[in-house]
C-alpha cells in the first residue's frame, strides 16, 4: 500500500488547527488551562503552527491521575495545548490509520465502538458455538516504541511527519521504549493500530470463522473448540514475536452460556450486565445520593449525572436491577 507525504502543511494550516482546538475544547470548555489559552486563541496557534512546520515541539508536559473503576489505571493527560496537536494530527491521519482496519475493529473508529461490537458479538454469538476470549496482559504498557515507529514508517513517508510521531512515543514511557500514556488521542490511534495486523491474521492463518477486537480485547468464534485452540497458539506466538505482547489467560465457552465482553455478558438475543458492573452501578449511584442528601450537588446535576450513569446499564436487559437498586437507596 502507498505511503503518504507532504502531509506538514496540512496539518499546520490554521483551519485544520482552529478545527483541532474546538475538537480539543469540546466538554471541557470552563477548564482554566482551556480559558487560558483561549485568551491569546491566535497567537497559541500560529506558534503551534510554526513549532510543528520547524520541527521545536516540546511534548510531554503532562498531568497524572489514577482512576480505580472499572479498575485501577493510571492516567496521563496532556496539556491543553498537546490535545490540539493531537487532534490537529489525527483531522489529517485519520484516513491513513483507518484503511489498515478491518470491518471487525471497533475501538476509536467513527460509526463503531462498544455497542456496534457488541450487537456484532451477538451476531456471532448466534451463528457459532464456541467462543475464545483473549486479553492483552498490561497492553498499553507493553507497547513497544521500536515496532510503532516501524509501523508508522509504513503508513507515512514524510519525515517531518514521523518526527512529530516519534516525539510524541519518546515523551512517555513506563520502562525504557515502552508504553504509551492511557488518555491521550494520539495513544489510541497508535494503540489500535498496533494490534491491526492480528485482524487478519485471525482470519486467514488462526481460522477463525468470526472474529471481533475492541483495542485489546479480540473474540474468535467457532463451530469446533479444538480449531479455537489451535488458533490460540497461533495467536500466542504472534503477539510475542512480533509484538513483544503476553496474553492474559484465555477463556474458552459455548455462546450459548453466554460471553463475558465489555462489561456486559453477550448472550444470542439479549445482553446481561456482569457482576462487577452491577456493583459500580450501585456504588455510583450511592455516591451520587450521598452528594445530593448533603447539598453536594443540585438536583438538577444529581439528575444530569444519575442519566449519564444509567446509560450504560440501560443498553442491556437491566430494569429490575436498576429498580431494585433505587428501593435499595432510597434516595
Amino acid at each position: 500500500m502507498k505511503r503518504a507525504g507532504f502531509l506538514v502543511g496540512q496539518i499546520a494550516d490554521m483551519n485544520n488547527l482552529y478545527l483541532a482546538f474546538w475538537k480539543a475544547k469540546r466538554g471541557k470548555s470552563t477548564r482554566e488551562g482551556v480559558l487560558n489559552y483561549q485568551t491569546d486563541l491566535l497567537p497559541n496557534l500560529q506558534s503551534l503552527s510554526a513549532e510543528i512546520m520547524n520541527g521545536t515541539l516540546q511534548l510531554g508536559n503532562y498531568h497524572y491521575f489514577t482512576v480505580y473503576e472499572p479498575k485501577e489505571r493510571k492516567i496521563c493527560a496532556a496539556s491543553f495545548k498537546e490535545r490540539v496537536l493531537h487532534h490537529a494530527l489525527m483531522n489529517v491521519c485519520h484516513p491513513y490509520f483507518e484503511r489498515r482496519q478491518i470491518f471487525d475493529s471497533y475501538a476509536s473508529r467513527p460509526q463503531k465502538g462498544i455497542h456496534a461490537a457488541l450487537r456484532r458479538a451477538q451476531q456471532f454469538g448466534r451463528r457459532y458455538e464456541w467462543y475464545l476470549k483473549l486479553d492483552v496482559r498490561h497492553f498499553f504498557d507493553s507497547i513497544d516504541h521500536d515496532i510503532v515507529k516501524q509501523q508508522l514508517s509504513r503508513l507515512f513517508k514524510d519525515t517531518q511527519l514521523l518526527d512529530i510521531w516519534h516525539r510524541i512515543l519518546d515523551s512517555y514511557e513506563v520502562q525504557p521504549g515502552k508504553g504509551v500514556p492511557i488518555g491521550n488521542l494520539s495513544s489510541q490511534y497508535i494503540s489500535n493500530h498496533y494490534l491491526s495486523g492480528i485482524d487478519r491474521y485471525a482470519y486467514q492463518v488462526a481460522g477463525a470463522q468470526g472474529y471481533v477486537r475492541y483495542m485489546d480485547d479480540m473474540i474468535l468464534w467457532h463451530n469446533d473448540k479444538n480449531a479455537l485452540l489451535s488458533a490460540l497458539s497461533l495467536i500466542e506466538g504472534y503477539l510475542h514475536e512480533r509484538l513483544k505482547l503476553r496474553l492474559k489467560p484465555a477463556i474458552v465457552g459455548r455462546t450459548a452460556q453466554g460471553l463475558p465482553f465489555l462489561g456486559f455478558v453477550v448472550r444470542r438475543f439479549d445482553l446481561g450486565l456482569q457482576r462487577a458492573g452491577k456493583q459500580r452501578y450501585y456504588k455510583k449511584l450511592k455516591r451520587l445520593c450521598c452528594c445530593l442528601k448533603h447539598q453536594q450537588l443540585s438536583p438538577i446535576d444529581f439528575q444530569r449525572r444519575v442519566q449519564c450513569l444509567a446509560s450504560f446499564v440501560r443498553h442491556a436487559r437491566s430494569l429490575k436491577f436498576r429498580q431494585k437498586t433505587v428501593r435499595r437507596l432510597r434516595c
